[in-house]
C-alpha cells in the first residue's frame, strides 16, 4: 500500500493554484487526482506479477537523469510533463483498451489528461522561448528513449496480458521514483511564490 501511495503522489504534478503568484504550485484538487490516478493504476492489476516472471525486463528507467539535483526548474517541469505525457500516450491506445477494464483505463486517461492541462500552463510560465528545446536534450530525451523501450517491448510481445501487467508495474516503479523530483519542484513552487 506505501508502494501504490508512493506512485499516487509521483503522479501528483503542478497545477494553477488561487495563491501563488506565479500558479504553479501543487494545489490540494491535484494532490487528489493524483492519489486517484495512482488508485486506478493499482485496481487495473489483472494478473499476479509472479504469472509474468518469464517476461520480466529491466527497462533501465533513467532515475539519475529524472531525480538529480542538477535538474533546473525548467528542466524539472519538463520531465514531469513528459513521463506524464507519455504515460497517457501508453494507456491512450487501442491496444490498451483491450488489455485493460475500459472503465478503469478511462478514469486514469481523464485524470492524466487533466494533470497534463494544468502542467501545460505552468510550463508556459516556467520555460521561456529559449527553454523550448528542453524537450530535445537531456533528461527530458532520455525519459523519451525510456518510453520507446516500453514500446518496443510490447510489440515484441505482441501486447500480451503479461506484458502489458509487466509494463504497469514498471509504470508504478518509474513513476515513484519521480517523486523526490516532485518535492523539490514544490519547494521551487513556494519559493518563487513567496513575496
Amino acid at each position: 500500500m506505501a508502494f501504490v501511495l508512493s506512485l499516487l503522489m509521483a503522479l501528483v504534478l503542478v497545477s494553477y493554484g488561487p495563491g501563488g503568484s506565479l500558479g504553479c504550485d501543487l494545489s490540494q484538487k491535484h494532490m487528489l487526482v493524483g492519489r486517484k490516478n495512482l488508485r486506478l493504476l493499482g485496481q487495473m492489476r489483472r494478473l499476479s506479477p509472479r504469472f509474468c516472471l518469464q517476461d520480466r525486463k529491466d527497462f533501465t528507467f533513467p532515475q539519475e537523469m529524472v531525480e538529480g539535483s542538477q535538474l533546473q526548474e525548467a528542466q524539472a517541469f519538463s520531465v514531469l510533463h513528459e513521463m506524464l505525457q507519455q504515460t497517457f500516450n501508453l494507456f491512450h491506445t487501442e491496444r490498451s483498451s483491450a488489455a485493460w477494464d475500459t472503465t478503469l483505463l478511462e478514469q486514469l486517461c481523464t485524470g492524466l489528461h487533466q494533470q497534463l492541462d494544468d502542467l501545460d500552463a505552468c510550463l508556459g510560465q516556467v520555460m521561456g522561448e529559449e527553454d523550448s528545446a528542453l524537450g530535445r536534450t537531456g533528461p527530458t530525451l532520455a525519459v523519451k528513449g525510456y518510453f520507446q523501450g516500453i514500446h518496443v517491448y510490447l510489440q515484441e510481445k505482441e501486447y500480451s496480458d503479461c506484458a502489458w501487467e509487466i509494463v504497469r508495474v514498471e509504470m508504478m516503479r518509474a513513476l515513484s521514483s519521480s517523486t523526490s523530483l516532485q518535492e523539490r519542484l514544490r519547494k521551487m513552487g513556494g519559493d518563487l511564490n513567496s513575496p
